[in-house]
């Protein structure tokens, strides 16, 4: 990936896989009249180093088409049931989303009252993997809190 601002024109361009990259740049010079779509089968789309799951492929398009396109990203998450409580795991965050200022903007949030039904937060993550943990209160909706999170946070970019 690459990001940078020069005199009258900025770029921000996502990571892709490399391989992908040479496989497409090899078959455009073997067949330059190759459709935007047919390269698109080979560079199926960005490849980023924090994970996240691209909500949508139409971004993708345009900007392999056009030069310029949009790539909304969510979080990996999964529910947890313990105890009579569950809890919200994130494992996987948006391409350069901060984790401490996600982390923060979600307990500000919770403290103002602007998300309810979430009891704790935590960083749980190590050189295994991310895992942060939302604990959610006991009369809490699992899948209301999540949309929540995507809406207010950086969950969803």
């Amino acid at each position: 990936g690459s990001s940078g601002i020069a005199v009258g024109m900025a770029t921000n361009m996502a990571p892709h896989n490399l391989s992908e990259i040479v496989d497409g740049v090899i078959r455009v010079i073997d067949n330059p009249d190759m459709s935007t779509t047919e390269l698109m089968e080979i560079v199926k789309g960005p490849d980023f180093p924090t994970g996240g799951i691209i909500y949508g492929r139409g971004g993708i398009l345009n900007a392999h088409s056009t030069g310029r396109g949009l790539v909304r990203m969510r979080a990996r998450t999964e529910i947890e049931e313990t105890d009579k409580r569950k809890r919200i795991i994130v494992t996987e965050i948006p391409y350069q989303v901060n984790k401490s200022n996600l982390l923060k903007n979600i307990a500000e949030l919770v403290k103002n009252k602007k998300i309810e039904g979430i009891s704790d937060l935590r960083d749980e993550s190590d050189r295994k993997g991310m895992r942060i943990v939302i604990e959610l209160k006991r009369d809490a909706i699992e899948d209301v809190v999540l949309n929540h999170l995507f809406r207010h946070t950086d969950l969803q970019s």
